[in-house]
């Protein structure tokens, strides 16, 4: 497995992913319309984004909304519980990169013992409850568990979906998804396509652009 010892969330962190397709990008990088036949309107603005951040050097920013800031407070929590109420030896990664594709990257939520992960999310209210009940893991979410997979080599990712604000018994619930290869092999299929894409627009833009500028005055 190939880190980068850098803390999640810290500048180092963003730095290092700058121009990267990282775990919870793949949805968007493999995105397509509603017709399943064409590329879909997400995709094309994360390729923009990472081409601004490889042309510029600088982070693009993105918005977090009030609920986002909440689960990152709480994950912390969740993550401490899961491992005490399962007896699971829980360690936290910075940045890894994935084996073989450049340029694309996962920071999981957590390494589980010697070959699983976890991801946790801690969400609205109505949403756990969904999930108590039964609901589907987000297509999303099963995309970015298999990329972790991918990069870490790991067998198993399990989906924690955690709210202190429930009874003890509800807090946690806690989904196991085996790692697929199948599955895989489709997201690095497309997500070379995706990242051989950004690096020829990036180059066509530098063509165009850069070489025609007017040169400063000496």
């Amino acid at each position: 497995m190939r880190t980068v010892d850098v803390e999640q969330g810290t500048e180092a962190w963003k730095l290092a992913r700058l121009g990267k397709v990282g775990a919870s990008m793949v949805a968007d990088a493999t995105a397509r319309d509603r017709t399943g036949k064409a590329w879909g309107i997400t995709r094309a603005r994360l390729m923009a984004r990472l081409a601004a951040e490889r042309l510029t050097g600088q982070l693009s920013e993105t918005f977090q909304s009030a609920s986002m800031e909440r689960g990152n407070e709480v994950e912390p929590e969740a993550r401490e519980f899961y491992g005490f109420v399962h007896g699971h030896r829980v360690e936290r990664v910075g940045l890894v990169l994935h084996p073989t594709i450049d340029m694309a990257c996962a920071s999981p939520d957590a390494l589980v013992n010697d070959d699983g992960l976890a991801q946790f999310k801690c969400p609205d209210q109505h949403t756990h409850m969904a999930t108590l009940l039964g609901s589907n893991i987000d297509g999303c979410y099963l995309k970015q568990m298999q990329w972790e997979m991918a990069c870490t080599g790991r067998q198993w990712c399990d989906f924690v979906s955690y709210d202190p604000r429930w009874p003890d018994e509800m807090r946690l619930h806690v989904r196991r998804v085996e790692r697929d290869p199948m599955m895989i092999a489709e997201l690095e299929a497309q997500v070379r396509e995706f990242l051989a894409e950004v690096e020829r627009t990036c180059s066509e833009l530098v063509a165009r652009y850069r070489a025609s500028a007017p040169m400063a005055a000496e």
